[in-house]
């Protein structure tokens, strides 16, 4: 669909995107390099889950299959199973003036970078993957209109 294609105009609006799920299949494996390689600090985990402060938002990763039953809380309510398969996309911002350093952090944590991109509007993206295959991306402003 093109812009506002289809879009319903009664909609209440929304606000930024709060959470983004990941699915990994080993969590300590996928642990050290959000922590180790990208510097994440967690706010909150367990054995099935961790998830990560970022800006205004939330990265969550889940252990594959540990979330594919409801989950009871204690206080009240069920967050309804959900899961995923495949290699997904996401990714972060950065100011322009880092992206040299992202670059060369990367490298020197083996981290290889698949693809580089100089946007029409002097936005550059830098593409790398994860343990699990999904595909991150590291961009400065430029790429959006609304980034």
């Amino acid at each position: 669909m093109a812009d506002g294609e289809g879009t319903s105009r009664t909609a209440p609006p929304l606000g930024r995107v709060l959470e983004t799920g990941l699915y990994v299949d080993d969590l300590d494996r996928a642990r050290g390099f959000y922590e180790g390689v990208l510097g994440l600090v967690p706010m909150l985990s367990d054995d099935r889950f961790v998830a990560y402060p970022i800006g205004g938002t939330v990265l969550l990763l889940f252990l594959r299959g540990s979330a594919d039953t409801a989950i009871e809380l204690p206080f009240g309510g069920a967050i309804p199973p959900h899961d995923g398969s495949g290699r997904l996309h996401f990714a972060f911002s950065a100011e322009a003036a880092d992206i040299d350093r992202w670059r060369a952090h990367l490298t020197a944590h083996g981290v290889a970078i698949e693809g580089e991109v100089r946007w029409p509007k002097g936005s550059t993206s830098l593409y790398f993957r994860d343990p699990d295959g999904n595909l991150a991306e590291i961009a400065s402003p430029g790429l959006w209109a609304n980034y």
